[in-house]
């Protein structure tokens, strides 16, 4: 076998708590995040040498400036291995959305390349290559409900959300992150989620209980520049959603729905105020 396909899943947030700043201006977090069954789809062919990346949005960079071409050139230099890689990648999950698309893509690479190269690595070992490429990159491995803390490298598993029904809408346009959480810094008077109430609903699987208590401290900030991002929460709420928030810092947002229908019918509407929206589920596995 030379050449394997991964899917790359997109990550949403169901509260995001801001609890910290570094003296290097990083941010501690606190958080809980979830993968969706939306994914990209990686495949990777093992060669001899060199890098080649490709992938079905034209404007993304193909070279150094990609995170997944990163991920590759990481795997080889820190497992020792000799060789290189044709990377195609089929974007499904929408580009700068809070979605963390480019670093589940990466995670899909280091993946790829283990399982191509006879898994020299565990997953542990996995996540903290990742780290070295951004603070998504080990949730993306992981894949399952999981506080995060730290810079977002800290995951303590939860117990698994049961698989639910999302609405899930990605503004036409897109935000600057360093932005967001210099002009949260700025503020410094938010609410803050009530995390351990999350972990409970989502312990007791109860969807309306999480709905309540989903937060985001930096849908304040991007919330107030961009009423979309309100109206879209309203329509989703007006459809039967039992919770709808921001993802990451923005601008892309999900709602919670009981029955189908009802997320097909705000997906219609929402439609109507940006190009992307889609009705996917929690992944479960």
């Amino acid at each position: 076998m030379n050449t394997v396909t991964v899917n790359a899943y997109a990550k949403i947030n169901l509260t995001l708590d801001v609890v910290g700043r570094r003296e290097n201006g990083y941010h501690d977090v606190r958080m809980i995040m979830q993968s969706l069954e939306l994914c990209d789809k990686v495949t990777v062919t093992l060669k001899s040498d060199g890098i080649s990346l490709k992938n079905s949005v034209p404007y993304l960079p193909v070279g150094e400036k990609n995170l997944a071409w990163r991920a590759c050139s990481l795997f080889f230099e820190e497992t020792g291995i000799k060789g290189g890689a044709d990377i195609y990648i089929e974007k499904n999950i929408p580009v700068s959305a809070g979605l963390a698309g480019g670093s589940s893509d990466a995670a899909a690479v280091l993946e790829a390349l283990n399982a191509l190269t006879g898994t020299p690595l565990t997953l542990e070992k996995l996540m903290e290559i990742g780290l070295k490429l951004g603070a998504d990159v080990p949730f993306c491995l992981f894949k399952k409900t999981a506080l995060a803390e730290g810079l977002g490298e800290k995951l303590t598993s939860l117990k698994p959300l049961k698989k639910s029904i999302i609405c899930l809408a990605k503004p036409d346009y897109s935000v600057n992150t360093a932005s967001v959480y210099k002009e949260y810094d700025s503020k410094r008077n938010y609410m803050h989620p009530d995390t351990e109430g999350a972990i409970e609903a989502i312990a007791d699987n109860d969807l309306k209980l999480l709905g309540k208590r989903m937060y985001n401290v930096l849908e304040e900030v991007t919330g107030e520049k961009y009423s979309v991002i309100g109206e879209i929460k309203s329509i989703m709420y007006d459809n039967g959603s039992v919770g709808a928030m921001m993802s990451g810092s923005g601008p892309s947002v999900f709602g919670f729905f009981e029955n189908e229908a009802d997320a097909v019918r705000a997906k219609e509407e929402i439609h109507k105020l940006c190009s992307f929206c889609t009705v996917t589920k929690t992944l479960d596995i």
